[in-house]
């Protein structure tokens, strides 16, 4: 009886650690050295069977960086309501934020104009890493007017939940007013956050919410990772 070619073997050794969650969405495989030497074959070999993933679907290449699990583009709707934590659970995955950065610092000019505050105002910065399923989906900068919001980067601390600190601050409901969206090539320090290649593409949200009064509340950037999110336009909620 003919034995299965050892390069479909090795697919199948790597398939079933994937689907187990030894890989998961986003993370590189070991290299085709070793590769080469856990299953002792040559590359050729190894490439043959990392081609077979490909085709599959499973994985991808990325010229220099080398080959990663390919995540499931996550549906990420912008509508006038933009949630994170509820975008993803309504998708079926599990979300986790990482605080990245707080501080007070003055707004620059383009700040104080989405702000609508004057000249020589202070903003609460909040950079974040936001994860789908423990694979790094976005990076995100938002900044609220301090004076009105004194203690929300405390909250944000305690909850890492814009929507929940806002709602300790005093405010129940924000909406979207506006949303920008550029293309543009990930930085090294994007790169190293979303585990992609610098230069990879990313995608950057540029948003401001409002109260019910139509005053500006958040001023907000979010860089995501370019195959990992699929941004949908969704109707007034």
């Amino acid at each position: 009886m003919a034995r299965n070619p050892i390069w479909k073997t090795i697919t199948a050794t790597l398939t079933s650690e994937i689907a187990d969650g030894h890989y998961r969405p986003g993370d590189k495989l070991p290299t085709e050295a070793e590769l080469s030497a856990r299953f002792g074959v040559n590359r050729h070999t190894v490439r043959r069977a990392i081609a077979a993933l490909a085709e599959a679907g499973l994985t991808h290449s990325q010229r220099g960086s080398g080959v990663f699990v390919t995540a499931k583009p996550t549906d990420y709707p912008l509508g006038r309501r933009v949630r994170f934590h509820q975008s993803l659970q309504a998708a079926g995955q599990i979300p986790d934020k990482r605080t990245l950065r707080i501080e007070v610092r003055l707004a620059d000019p383009r700040e104080a104009e989405a702000l609508q505050l004057p000249e020589g105002a202070s903003v609460s910065v909040y950079e974040s890493l936001s994860f789908a399923d423990g694979a790094p989906m976005a990076l995100a900068r938002s900044l609220f007017p301090t004076a009105r919001f004194p203690d929300i980067l405390t909250h944000l601390q305690e909850t890492n939940s814009v929507t929940e600190a806002l709602r300790r601050s005093g405010l129940d409901d924000y909406t979207r007013i506006s949303t920008r969206l550029t293309a543009k090539a990930a930085t090294a320090t994007q790169a190293t956050h979303l585990r992609i290649p610098e230069g990879a593409p990313i995608l950057r949200s540029v948003g401001i919410n409002v109260d019910s009064g139509n005053r500006p509340v958040e001023y907000g950037q979010t860089w995501f990772a370019g195959d990992r999110v699929t941004l949908t336009i969704s109707p007034d909620d």
